[in-house]
């Protein structure tokens, strides 16, 4: 008998102050999630015109520029600068393309 009553009163208790803060914490989410969405959003943009501008580079194409964005060269001076190693390392990068982009120091 007493726990159904410290059960009821328990009940009545978190009720009260549950009620109030839920649809605060739903609409704090909301907007996070909203924000999240804008950031991956404009980073999408972002990469894929990092990516165009990596296709600047002589004997550079999409496939090639997309391997060297995911590898770390965000921008053509990373990749000009970078040693010949790193940047055999990447895939779909030869010596040819290289050599190519060695010629333009």
């Amino acid at each position: 008998m007493i726990s159904k009553f410290l059960s009821k009163l328990k009940s009545i208790l978190f009720k009260s102050a549950v009620t109030p803060e839920t649809p605060l914490k739903k609409e704090k989410k909301a907007a996070k999630s909203a924000k999240t969405k804008t950031k991956t959003k404009t980073k999408a943009k972002n990469s894929k015109k990092n990516i165009e501008t990596l296709t600047t580079l002589p004997g550079v194409g999409a496939k090639s520029a997309k391997a060297l964005y995911e590898a770390g060269f965000k921008t053509t001076k990373a990749v000009i600068a970078a040693d010949e190693k790193d940047l055999l390392a990447v895939s779909g990068v030869g010596i040819n393309l290289v050599k190519k982009l060695k010629n333009l120091k």
